[in-house]
């Protein structure tokens, strides 16, 4: 109790002589520097949200409009040509003030109309994406004059945010070349009677329900700020009833070959301050915006921390079907999302604690913090019953947990210490378990502590979290992340800023401890407390029979591949990205013997709330490749250039909003409410990407030194499969001459196998390399020829 009384600033007690009041000092400086640090927040928000709201401007060029007015006028010329006598006779001000002031408003309405000119301005050189299509090394001078137009018109020092309000819209591409762009896609997949008839379903959907549909989804562009990202977080995560762990969830990695301390506890209060050093950088949006030619959105990195997902109950839902009303019931999940939050939730042993990170209005040292970690590994208090497992609730399906949720933790003490771990800025896990490449099997460990972070033992992660910072006996440490709030390229930021802070700025001391003094009166960490009755402890080992099923059936493989990386790639004059799809795709023919449909993660940030596109990667170009090179054909390596350029086309496609599925995807939405069949729409959201991969880039390549440090190199993170009978495929390249891959499958499908289809592709990129080598001749004139025949024959 001694931790509640330290929380309580005054006491008072009646007396016959009367009130006897009771004042704790300490107490009350905690709550005032509590509040100091809280009002310093808001006043920087209100400052950056000036500056954002002001952007390409900046708030001191307002002052300069109006010395220029007012200097003007001093020289008795009139600039606004009338505009300001017009004002003087509406102010109800003395006479000598009336020119000052109508000049100072009529500065102010010159400023904002300067403003907003150069806010739209921007967002049309903006819309412009020419660049993304040239020959690499050679630019236009359109391109020349359009990026020297938006260096002018960009200003100077932006805020995280500052581009948001000059980013263009999503825009909606038109009917009939969605149709043509995906029928051209699925002729390779399909034989000629299937082809012909989704032929004419196509057809017959463009000539009639298409155009209904693409005006009611125009419509919603102009209203929107995206007319995808809303309902793709809503229908394709939000409204999924089966487990997040292994089906939505990802994980990354920590480094691949150094643990920079095997202290569990330090290694916890390095990558917890980190963490925290990085959202105050966001809060002050001092993060630089991620640019790519031009700069992209940053509206996912709100919800980074003090986010959660609330299970969703049923509720009903209207909607008008041939002008009658039917209603039906929909669970329907919610983001939560809170502006700040000043502790963790920790999960150790089947026991929950608060860990508060500020203290007397200031951050928590690493050491500080390590010295709370240390507290709760020493903790011998054992977890009350229905405790330990609690969280396979989160892992189960969202429809048992809804439900259980409203049932026994709606009131109480239950509900007081779920807020608790929903309101935390995130959830930490603090694993007994070793893991890492490690050992005398460093390949098998590898996997499983992939594995590990994935999915752990069901019950040891808060899948609904945005995110659970993993920590090992060990020191080793990694990361599960909830998917719906943001894609994996946001949380890769957050992660390569945390691990290179920690081992590079932050440190340890020699004997592997964080650095720094502890303060004497921090207060110990809270355990929470729960009542769960014996009805909700059979849900929640309901719920982990489910969990347990599900991540038992997963296969997976890690593949540093050390052989050659984007250097050697880039020697063939190849996109890396192109030549690892295309690798994939032969990998997958020689281990299935059969193409598939491959799914690519595009992202769409080059428009604001974009989110993610899909690049269909298995193009007839590819497969024609890989049926010459596997025939020992001569003009394979022709081929495989004409392969990778269309994959490149494809991909800048679905980066500028020429991509097939979303557009296909809300066109479909579109129809659910207004209660019309197209058995197009139908097929096409029905097919199975058995092959569904993503590539995890290194965004901040300057925070990692590979010369100095070569050992210090990221593993990436990973996905669960997608099909069942399919594979999911992350990949990262690290520097020039490494790439890591993340494989995964399931073992109830007799056709995969994540080792040998690893074993496949890594065979299959050397092969790559030895076709494309630059000491290998071009195909001749002939064999051009010889191409050009074989492609009428086709």
């Amino acid at each position: 109790m001694a931790e509640a009384h330290q929380a309580v600033a005054f006491q008072f007690t009646i007396t016959p002589e009367g009130i006897d009041l009771q004042l704790s000092h300490q107490a009350l400086r905690q709550v005032y520097l509590s509040g100091l640090r809280s009002w310093k927040k808001r006043v920087t928000r209100l400052k950056n949200n000036v500056i954002t709201g002001v952007y390409p401007a900046s708030p001191s060029s307002w002052l300069f409009v109006v010395i220029a007015i007012l200097a003007t006028m001093y020289t008795r010329s009139d600039p606004s040509m009338g505009l300001i006598a017009k004002i003087q006779e509406h102010l109800p001000v003395s006479v000598q003030c009336r020119t000052v002031v109508s000049a100072v408003l009529f500065s102010t309405l010159l400023w904002f109309s300067l403003i907003f000119t150069m806010r739209l301005c921007l967002k049309q050189l903006l819309s412009y994406h020419g660049w993304m299509f040239e020959q690499h090394g050679k630019v236009s001078n359109t391109t020349k004059i359009w990026a020297a137009m938006v260096r002018i018109f960009s200003g100077r020092q932006p805020l995280l945010y500052s581009y948001q309000g000059s980013l263009p819209n999503l825009p909606v591409p038109a009917v009939k070349d969605t149709v043509k762009r995906y029928l051209e896609s699925a002729r390779l997949l399909m034989s000629d009677a299937e082809y012909e008839r989704m032929t004419t379903l196509a057809k017959e959907f463009e000539s009639s329900l298409g155009n209904r549909l693409q005006w009611y989804l125009k419509l919603k562009a102009m209203w929107a700020s995206n007319y995808v990202s809303d309902w793709w977080e809503e229908y394709v995560y939000l409204r999924g009833r089966g487990p997040l762990m292994v089906n939505s969830n990802y994980y990354g990695m920590d480094f691949l070959y150094v643990t920079p301390t095997p202290i569990q506890a330090a290694r916890a209060g390095n990558t917890l301050h980190a963490c925290l050093l990085y959202r105050r950088k966001l809060n002050r949006e001092e993060i630089k915006p991620v640019i790519l030619n031009v700069p992209l959105c940053a509206a996912q990195c709100e919800r980074i921390f003090n986010t959660t997902r609330i299970p969703g109950e049923e509720t009903g839902q209207t909607v008008r079907i041939c002008l009658r009303l039917l209603v039906f019931c929909v669970y329907l999940d919610s983001l939560i999302h809170w502006q700040d939050s000043e502790y963790v939730a920790v999960f150790h042993r089947g026991r929950y604690f608060r860990l508060w990170l500020y203290h007397a209005g200031r951050m928590l040292s690493p050491r500080e913090i390590e010295h709370q970690i240390q507290h709760i590994l020493d903790d011998p208090s054992p977890p009350v019953p229905g405790e330990a497992k609690l969280a396979a609730l989160t892992a189960g399906d969202r429809i048992p947990w809804a439900q259980a949720r409203k049932e026994f933790f709606s009131s109480g003490v239950n509900k007081r210490s779920l807020d608790c771990i929903e309101k935390a800025a995130f959830f930490v896990a603090l694993d007994d378990d070793e893991q890492g490449m490690m050992g005398d099997d460093p390949a098998g460990n590898l996997d499983r502590y992939a594995k590990s972070l994935l999915h752990g033992k069901c019950y040891d992660r808060w899948f609904d979290k945005s995110f659970t910072v993993v920590l090992y006996k060990n020191g080793k440490n990694g990361l599960n992340a909830e998917h719906s709030w943001a894609d994996a390229p946001i949380m890769a930021h957050v992660w390569e800023y945390v691990m290179t802070t920690d081992c590079f700025q932050l440190g340890y001391t020699e004997e592997g401890h964080c650095k720094g003094d502890v303060a004497s009166s921090l207060p110990p960490p809270t355990r929470l407390t729960w009542d769960i009755p014996a009805e909700c402890q059979e849900r929640i080992e309901r719920s982990l029979a489910v969990a347990q099923t599900l991540a038992d059936d997963v296969d997976f493989h890690v593949l540093p591949i050390q052989d050659f990386g984007k250097g050697a790639i880039k020697k063939c004059k190849i996109s890396p990205d192109a030549f690892i799809q295309i690798a994939l795709q032969l990998a997958y023919y020689r281990n299935r013997g059969s193409f598939t449909l491959t799914y690519e993660a595009s992202m769409t940030r080059l428009f604001r709330e974009g989110r993610t596109e899909t690049v269909r990667s298995c193009t007839s170009e590819s497969c024609t490749f890989v049926r010459a090179l596997e025939g020992g054909e001569e003009v394979c390596r022709h081929l495989f250039r004409t392969a990778a350029e269309k994959h490149q086309h494809l991909y800048r496609m679905a980066m500028t909003g020429g991509g097939i599925d979303r557009h296909l995807f809300c066109l479909y939405i579109v129809s659910k409410y207004l209660g019309e069949e197209s058995p197009f729409l139908k097929e096409v959201l029905s097919e199975t990407w058995r092959l569904s991969t993503s590539q995890t880039p290194l965004q901040q390549v300057e925070l990692f030194d590979f010369v100095n440090h070569p050992d210090y190199t990221t593993c990436g993170g990973g996905f669960g499969p997608v099909a069942d009978d399919g594979y999911g495929v992350s990949y990262i390249i690290i520097g020039e001459n490494m790439i890591n891959l993340h494989i995964s499958c399931k073992h109830s499908c007799p056709q995969t196998d994540s080792h040998k289809f690893g074993a496949d592709i890594k065979k299959a990129l050397m092969d790559l390399l030895e076709l494309m080598s630059p000491e290998k001749p071009d195909p001749s004139r002939a064999e051009q020829n010889h191409l050009k025949n074989s492609k009428k024959d086709l």
